[in-house]
């Protein structure tokens, strides 16, 4: 479950958010001012992410090196030549 909670709150009960973050799960966004300022999560769901992220960072890298010569016109060619037949399939 996600949750919002001020920063003041958070410090009053940081035992109580990270038992709740280790054994129900929950995520927490602090605020401050009414401004995001941080979120809290399980570490597994922060390993997750990371992962996540590399793998991500990986296809982004193997994108840019096979089209490592190709301009920014000729990528936008590609991109709309590829929604349009996406948007074909429909």
């Amino acid at each position: 479950m996600f949750k919002t909670v001020n920063a003041i709150k958070a410090r009053q009960n940081l035992g109580e958010l990270l038992e709740e973050v280790f054994y129900k799960n929950d995520h927490f966004l602090i605020t401050r001012k009414d401004k995001a300022m941080a979120v809290m999560i399980s570490v597994e769901d922060y390993e997750r992410f990371l992962k996540q992220r590399e793998e991500d960072f990986s296809i982004l890298d193997e994108l840019r090196a096979v089209h490592s010569k190709k301009t920014p016109q000729d990528v936008e060619q590609d991109v709309a030549a590829a929604i349009k037949r996406v948007r074909s399939r429909k």
